[in-house]
């Protein structure tokens, strides 16, 4: 039996697979969707089974008083109805990027101190399975006592040519931070679920494509406490070699004194020992959903944590940690320097 209501704001592209992770929800279920164009909302809540239609979030969390909102909008909208959200008392989960400036984070922050309501940032990267196994088999020393080094090679290919994004996610081309800011932030999340804190970085960003005002090409390095290293080198212009790039968006190595472990396009993973062939680890990635049913596990995460009253695991405090690191990246784009995350926004 369901036990927790809940409404969506949104009913753009990424919308789809929060309604479809939605739907296979034992715990929670969502009654209303809201957004400002009808069609859009109608179409996904036809798809989707939910049975309610609005285009004014006030209204809908007046009339469905719900236990949570999921939001599912652009950036810019985030803060307003975060700030609505708080008004009515309703639990909130938000997609990122959560804010266009790292000052709005705080600001969101502080709106929310003072409350009763929970906020969980929607940072799926670090729930897809792949990385959740990862983690694990490093916890079992299959690294060995040390990790040396991390490193992920994106291509996705959706940014090449006149019509870029415009299939997807059309504002994209307007944003004027976009590689790092609305991509990187996952893979910065995701180095610091799996290794720690990120002491140090050093980026090379680059805008390929003309048509959009964001760069689109990247090389970040980083530092991390634990004396690892890590390498980020992403490129949404070029395409890759996989037929899907958008169920792992490319290859993860991760690097130990006891060997290493790979995963590959396909959510596969490999265990490399010092001395000894190397081997695929028996584990199935899940074929549902969106990137291993990553978009599910995260709200179910957020279900869990709401009824159970245990901390987020990207609550926004533990977020300004990765978004420190995006805003040491593009500092360090501009100043052509390492920078130390000491010493940024302190």
């Amino acid at each position: 039996m369901k036990t927790l209501k809940g409404v969506m704001v949104g009913a753009g592209y990424f919308s789809q697979f929060h309604a479809e992770a939605w739907q296979r929800m034992e715990s929670a279920s969502i009654v209303a969707i809201c957004d400002k164009e009808p069609a859009k909302a109608k179409k996904i809540a036809q798809a989707y089974g939910i049975p309610r239609v609005y285009t004014d979030a006030a209204q809908m969390f007046a009339k469905e008083n719900p236990d949570f909102v999921d939001i599912v909008t652009p950036p810019k909208s985030h803060f307003p109805l975060i700030s609505l959200a708080v008004d009515h008392g309703i639990h909130a989960i938000c997609q990122k990027p959560l804010a266009d400036t790292f000052e709005e984070v705080q600001e969101i922050e502080a709106v929310l101190q003072g409350s009763n309501v929970r906020f969980m940032v929607h940072e799926n990267w670090r729930f897809q399975p792949w990385y959740r196994e990862m983690k694990s088999l490093k916890e079992k020393g299959v690294l060995g006592d040390r990790v040396f080094h991390l490193a992920f090679r994106m291509r996705t290919g959706d940014g090449w040519g006149e019509s870029a994004y415009l299939d997807r996610q059309p504002y994209f081309r307007e944003m004027p931070r976009l590689l790092i800011h609305e991509t990187g932030v996952h893979f910065v999340d995701t180095f610091r679920y799996l290794e720690g804190e990120i002491d140090e970085v050093f980026a090379q960003l680059r805008t390929l494509n003309p048509v959009i005002n964001g760069e689109d090409s990247g090389l970040v390095m980083f530092n991390f406490a634990s004396g690892a290293s890590g390498i980020f080198d992403a490129c949404r212009y070029n395409e890759p070699y996989h037929n899907n790039p958008r169920f792992t968006f490319g290859q993860m190595l991760m690097e130990g004194e006891g060997g290493s472990i790979q995963l590959d396009d396909e959510g596969y993973l490999w265990v490399k020992p010092l001395g000894k062939a190397p081997f695929k680890h028996p584990f199935e990635p899940s074929l549902e959903g969106v990137s291993g049913d990553a978009v599910h596990a995260c709200l179910r995460h957020f279900v869990e944590n709401l009824v159970n009253g245990k901390e987020f695991e990207t609550g926004i405090e533990d977020y300004q940690k990765t978004l420190r690191v995006v805003e040491a990246i593009y500092r360090s784009q501009k100043e052509g320097r390492k920078i130390s995350l000491h010493k940024v926004l302190n």
